[in-house]
């Protein structure tokens, strides 16, 4: 072949790697762009999803004070009748800004927010089950022999292995002793908190799905609300009731919330001398509050425990989950 061909050769497979490497380069420089701009957006509507879930919260958390400041000047009760009581189906955000003449929602993040608010003292607090007594290294962690009975008879009723309430039962007795007395790591479990780590007792999923509706963890003891609890929480919790005076105690709520326990009995004389203040209520403090979150390419869903105490609304914790 001729030289001069030959350096013709050259050049066009110089320049066809020229090209290359330059097609390649801008390639990357486009992906990075393309990444830097996926990874902006994200960020961007994950502050934005946080700053809209706080608002809900504040916002439930102030429907609870005033329902606070309604019944301290009524007398009246926590029951399901209540504005805190209906749910907020979901709806487009900028339908809550769009009340307000100064706000333009042509701009606004495409999101829908739903959410709700559910009494956690409607259920039994799992927690109630032991209790301690004395004070500082000489402190005793015992089970409460009622509540355990209360437990016992819900497992029952549910159809769940009596050989789980058992072991937990056991296990928070002992985790909640170590917790209190022995400042060394504990081979035990932690103290749950929420009804989901309850799984670390030793109960399975399918039983904590069939519990959560009648079930919670609080941090303190705590009494079941007559007026929002279910027909299983109200027979488990009262000795000698059976299911369906505890469902003539849910239609005569329905009727009129009862403000005592006194209102209780004259309903329903079945549960005469079997009520008592340690262990029923008609007032809750302990409140759950759900925000649900949907964006175009996500559900960002948030949880919150609040404690209410007189006008003071306060967040105990807070767990926020995505799902595509």
């Amino acid at each position: 072949m001729p030289p001069r061909c030959r350096q013709r050769g050259a050049a066009l497979l110089l320049a066809m790697l020229t090209v290359t490497l330059v097609a390649t380069l801008a390639s990357a420089a486009l992906w990075q762009q393309w990444r830097s701009t996926e990874i902006e957006q994200a960020e961007r509507q994950r502050v934005q999803a946080g700053w809209i879930l706080t608002g809900a919260l504040d916002w439930a958390r102030l429907i609870l004070r005033e329902d606070a400041r309604g019944n301290q000047s009524s007398g009246n009760a926590d029951h399901l009748g209540e504005p805190w009581a209906l749910p907020l189906e979901e709806a487009r955000l900028s339908s809550f800004l769009a009340a307000d003449q100064s706000n333009n929602t042509d701009g606004t993040l495409q999101a829908f927010l739903s959410g709700e608010l559910i009494d956690m003292q409607s259920r039994l607090n799992f927690n109630n089950l032991v209790r301690s007594t004395g004070g500082g290294a000489a402190t005793q962690v015992e089970t409460v022999e009622a509540d355990r009975l209360a437990f016992a008879r819900l497992f029952e009723q549910l159809g769940l292995p009596a050989s789980e309430l058992t072991v937990a039962a056991e296990a928070l007795r002992n985790t909640t002793q170590l917790a209190l007395t022995d400042p060394l790591p504990s081979p035990t479990s932690l103290v749950p908190n929420k009804l989901s780590q309850l799984g670390w007792l030793g109960i399975s999923r399918t039983s904590l799905a069939a519990l959560e509706p009648h079930v919670t963890v609080l941090p303190e003891r705590s009494a079941l609300n007559l007026n929002t609890a279910s027909a299983e929480a109200i027979f488990a919790s009262v000795p000698e009731l059976d299911l369906a005076q505890a469902r003539q105690v849910v239609a005569a709520r329905e009727r009129n919330p009862f403000k005592t326990l006194a209102d209780v009995v004259a309903a329903v004389p079945a549960t005469a001398g079997k009520l008592g203040d340690q262990a029923h209520s008609t007032r809750s403090r302990y409140f759950e509050v759900r925000g649900r979150l949907r964006l175009e390419n996500a559900v960002i869903e948030e949880r919150s425990l609040v404690v209410r105490n007189d006008l003071d609304v306060r967040v105990t914790w807070r767990e926020r989950l995505t799902r595509p």
